[in-house]
């Protein structure tokens, strides 16, 4: 092919290809215009950093119960940093301490401030932790000097497990009830007590009344079955409520009195035949941390040890709480108080989150309601023709040029009719 020839097709594709690739053009601009823009990829969730953990001995133990679906809302309660299963401190503070639990957190009694902890949200078997709920609840409802009688009901507790020595038909007041229960963790105790605050309902009532109040709280993972923490089905809470909960107690005078007392009596029954004994706290916290300001121990084979501890050091109130514990090489107290130790360390503005006020939670939630409707405006009496429509009923303008109009066409009448009569009798 010759040069020109090559020239000419060239020419001649250039023509045919320029109309093709703008109507290409034109389609893929009209397809980019309807076309949504590719979604971004997913973020990759942040791995969550694991918690400083102590070697335990290996136990045999029962299969833990199922938890509940966790609730992404619930998660973030006090925090987003809050909804890790992991570690979750400040940024350049001292690393916490290893321990055995399998969740914990520390937190300033006072401000409410988070200062740190591990999966605080968190599902987890509570043990005699959850009777911190019981007090927290029926503290309020019910009159310490009250005396009243143990039913055998009250001693249905589980072989073997904590009680005080209370007995059926024994009459006991209710502050004897609540230190045996904060300081032996009596579970019959705790029936006793949860029944007197249920109302007709009986325990089952305090129960109810329990759950509710962990609502108004905040704990929105926590759910009781018992009144005393032993196990149950769909029986749990986590770190963080617990936390909430023992924030709840310590606000409490009466409940701050219980939980710091060393040792106590429980009277005699002589009508029954039984002698007085003393019980002391087993709260190992109370008699060998300095500042200590008293908690609650649990064990359950579920549970394994739970622990809620406080303490006051140079006027900074901390609270700290542990589920899931091994009691080797640290028992639960004492897991407790070296997160206590940690606590303290901490700068005062330090924190990773906060505890939510009680009734917070459901305030926030509660839809506003619609503002009232206005009232339509009340429609204006259409003005009467023998009305004036202004306010002080005076002729308005029109009124007066309508009169006047009036009485110049009354007077030509007048004067015309006068000419008609005088003509006339002209014409006559």
């Amino acid at each position: 092919m010759s040069v020109r020839a090559f020239s000419v097709a060239v020419v001649v594709l250039a023509i045919v290809a320029i109309p093709a690739t703008a109507g290409a053009a034109a389609i893929t601009d009209r397809v980019a215009a309807v076309s949504p823009p590719p979604a971004a990829p997913a973020a990759t969730p942040t791995a969550a950093v694991p918690c400083p953990k102590a070697v335990a001995p290996k136990v045999t133990r029962s299969p833990r119960p199922t938890p509940p679906p966790s609730d992404p809302e619930h998660r973030v309660v006090g925090g987003e940093p809050l909804a890790t299963s992991g570690l979750v401190v400040p940024p350049g503070v001292p690393a916490p301490p290893r321990v055995t639990a399998t969740s914990w957190l520390v937190a300033d009694l006072d401000t409410g401030t988070v200062l740190g902890g591990c999966g605080p949200h968190e599902y987890a078997t509570p043990a005699s932790v959850q009777k911190l709920l019981l007090a927290a609840t029926m503290l309020p409802r019910l009159d310490p000097e009250q005396v009243i009688r143990v039913t055998r009901e009250d001693l249905d507790i589980a072989p073997g497990s904590s009680a005080v020595g209370l007995l059926p038909g024994g009459r006991y007041r209710v502050e004897t009830l609540w230190l045996g229960l904060l300081l032996q963790s009596g579970n019959e105790a705790a029936n006793a007590l949860a029944r007197l605050g249920g109302g007709p309902d009986g325990a089952a009532g305090g129960v109810r009344a329990m759950n509710e109040y962990a609502r108004h709280l905040g704990a929105l993972q926590t759910h009781a079955v018992t009144p005393s923490g032993l196990d149950g089905p769909g029986q749990f809470t986590s770190a963080y409520d617990l936390a909430l909960i023992a924030r709840a107690c310590f606000a409490d005078p009466t409940f701050r009195r219980y939980a710091l007392t060393e040792r106590t009596r429980i009277p005699a029954q002589r009508g029954l035949g039984a002698r007085g004994f003393q019980i002391q706290n087993e709260n190992q916290l109370v008699h060998r941390y300095p500042g200590a300001l008293g908690g609650k121990t649990g064990f359950t084979d579920y549970a394994r040890h739970t622990y809620v501890g406080a303490a006051e050091r140079d006027g900074r109130r901390l609270v700290v709480t542990l589920l899931g514990a091994e009691p080797r090489p640290q028992r639960g107290w004492e897991q407790g108080a070296a997160l206590l130790d940690w606590g303290f360390r901490l700068p005062r503005e330090a924190g990773v989150g906060r505890l939510v006020e009680p009734g917070e939670w459901d305030a926030a939630r509660t839809p506003v309601p619609p503002s009232p409707a206005l009232p339509a405006p009340a429609e204006a009496p259409p003005v009467s023709t023998t009305t004036s429509a202004t306010v002080d009923d005076r002729p308005g303008a029109g009124t007066v040029v309508a009169l006047a109009v009036g009485a110049a066409a009354i007077a030509l009448a007048v004067v015309a009719a006068r000419r008609i009569r005088a003509s006339g009798r002209t014409r006559d």
